[in-house]
């Protein structure tokens, strides 16, 4: 979503594809934390930290995008 958000035919359009990458993450995030806590998969906090830098750029963008 982020990459269809360059090519955005508005203002509006860049903001609710950003809005959807947000979703996104915060899915992804649901599934990494399923990830940890299980005893099968390997360790991925450092995905999860990744993913919360990734999250409060997303978050940023769309506060940004609201104000100007």
């Amino acid at each position: 979503m982020i990459r269809e958000a360059q090519n955005s035919e508005s203002k509006n359009d860049f903001i609710h594809k950003f809005k959807i990458a947000a979703k996104e993450i915060e899915e992804t995030n649901y599934w990494l934390l399923l990830c940890k806590h299980s005893e099968n998969y390997p360790n991925c906090d450092d995905l999860l930290e990744h993913l919360k830098e990734i999250e409060n750029i997303t978050n940023k963008i769309i506060i940004t995008s609201k104000m100007r």
